[in-house]
């Protein structure tokens, strides 16, 4: 079998593939990894291009601040009519310009509309696999946490679930969606900047974890799975 990395992209010789440009966003733990990420992602969120950065991360800014502030509907209209007003504008200008100018140059958005827009099939499979791998993967997960595979993950789980009920009455979801979306410019650059420091302290966090969490198993007998004893050979 091959070795899978958390996207669900086979990895060969210990390098992970590029993985999906969606399923790049949708991974937190890819952000702080180049290697896994997809090249325009990892461009974007990096500040390789920091004009292409700062458009991107500018524009989704204030078009999440307008959601949380007018309806979907509203906003989809706006910002539609913004564009086509910019795009009909310019292509009059253009027209006046090469009528002017007695040129023909053509349509100025020829470039655009001769790009292929079209999903092929196997592109369309590949994303359907890997997202098939993430519900799977989730659900796998969630039952296990239910049903109480191990008593400590379970308890860890818990607590997670408090600390997001007080999440929740703090902020609503398109907050979080906000700063979600501001976290994954900024965050991964910073990582980028001081890893070394920020890995030392995370690895005395995760030490210290895993400290607790093994003592923790210690005292509770059923957060530890027993190995089956051989069958006797009275029991045969």
């Amino acid at each position: 079998m091959h070795k899978m990395d958390p996207i669900g992209e086979p990895a060969q010789n210990g390098v992970y593939k590029k993985s999906p440009l969606i399923c790049s966003l949708l991974d937190p733990n890819a952000w702080f990894k180049p290697e896994r990420l997809h090249p325009q992602v990892e461009s974007l969120i990096y500040w390789r291009d920091v004009k292409k950065s700062g458009i991107v991360f500018g524009a989704g800014l204030i078009t999440l601040l307008a959601i949380s502030c007018c309806s979907v509907i509203s906003v989809f209209a706006y910002l539609s009519l913004t564009i086509l007003s910019g795009t009909i504008a310019f292509r009059i200008y253009k027209s006046v310009m090469q009528a002017i100018q007695k040129t023909s140059d053509g349509h100025p958005f020829k470039e655009y509309l001769d790009y292929d827009l079209t999903l092929s099939q196997d592109k369309v499979q590949h994303i359907a696999g890997v997202a098939v791998a993430h519900v799977n993967g989730f659900v796998a997960e969630m039952r296990r946490l239910f049903l109480v595979e191990d008593l400590v993950d379970s308890i860890k789980f818990g607590v997670i679930l408090c600390v997001m009920t007080y999440i929740g009455a703090w902020f609503n979801g398109m907050t979080l969606v906000i700063m979600a979306f501001v976290s994954l410019f900024t965050l991964p650059k910073v990582y980028e900047n001081n890893k070394q420091s920020i890995d030392t302290y995370l690895d005395l966090a995760r030490s210290k974890v895993a400290d607790v969490t093994e003592k923790i198993k210690a005292a509770i007998p059923l957060g530890t799975k027993k190995p089956i004893a051989a069958e006797s050979d009275k029991d045969k």
